[in-house]
């Protein structure tokens, strides 16, 4: 059964037309992939579902709700979170801190005067004692133990990552957007994080939708696959269908080709 869909989703950037009329479903606590060459719109989509862009034209339904063009704070009060392929955190706070900020819908004090008043005995310490236990599942989870109580800053690549992940597990999320999760992580790490994605699907009970350039990840734990390239959904299907479509080997060799000659110059 559907659980969330887009419906002819559509977005042009002076006059270049981004995304063209795309449509897909996704079964509730599914791990659904978008794939695709550079450029192919794949971020745009989920710019869009999250509330950064405005569709020019269509319909994502979510909950019985048409949410295309809702602000992002009410996007994720709805049940939508996400990670962003250039991190996006507060380098100068801690990752406590940092997860805490992912509870800010949350709460009724707001959010930094929150942080403050962990511990103190006040009408919002049953909302403080909740957000506390909800964060060290995570840390617990992440295992985040080590480097809970530093900066942001002072954190090796991989391990920022991980706490993007965490803020945006901290808002309970429904649905989960992962956008190039793997980005800048050794191969160890990239192990660690498909392992992780897997236990937020079945443990979290969150339905996923991941953008990722690592095939082997994506092959490996996607229940549904959409291809995009230059703003067009070219294929669809599971894994098995996907990855010796024609038209994906022939998008994916374009882009290795481009690559190659842009580096020659």
């Amino acid at each position: 059964m559907d659980y969330f869909t887009v419906e002819d989703l559509s977005i042009s950037f002076g006059g270049v037309k981004a995304v063209k009329g795309v449509d897909f479903a996704v079964e509730k606590n599914t791990i659904f992939s978008i794939i695709g060459p550079n450029g192919s719109g794949k971020t745009t989509i989920f710019n869009m579902i999250s509330g950064i862009y405005k569709p020019d034209r269509g319909k994502v339904l979510f909950a019985g709700k048409n949410i295309a063009g809702y602000r992002p704070d009410r996007v994720a009060r709805m049940g939508i979170a996400r990670t962003f392929q250039n991190i996006e955190l507060f380098s100068n706070a801690t990752v406590a801190s940092n997860l805490l900020l992912g509870r800010h819908i949350y709460m009724k004090t707001g959010v930094f005067a929150g942080a403050f008043m962990w511990g103190k005995k006040s009408a919002v310490a049953k909302e403080e004692i909740h957000n506390t236990e909800i964060i060290e599942g995570i840390i617990d989870f992440l295992d985040l133990h080590m480097v809970r109580d530093q900066l942001v800053s002072n954190l090796p690549y991989g391990k920022r990552k991980l706490v993007e992940l965490g803020r945006a597990l901290a808002l309970e999320p429904k649905i989960l957007l992962l956008d190039e999760p793997s980005a800048g992580m050794n191969t160890e790490e990239k192990e660690d994080l498909r392992i992780w994605i897997k236990d937020i699907q079945e443990d979290y009970k969150a339905t996923i939708l991941l953008i990722e350039h690592d095939m082997n990840m994506v092959m490996g734990i996607s229940d549904h696959i959409v291809v995009m390239n230059q703003g067009d959904k070219i294929v669809e299907g599971k894994p098995q269908e996907v990855q010796k479509h024609p038209e994906v080997i022939k998008a994916y060799l374009g882009e290795v080709r481009d690559n190659a000659q842009a580096a020659k110059h």
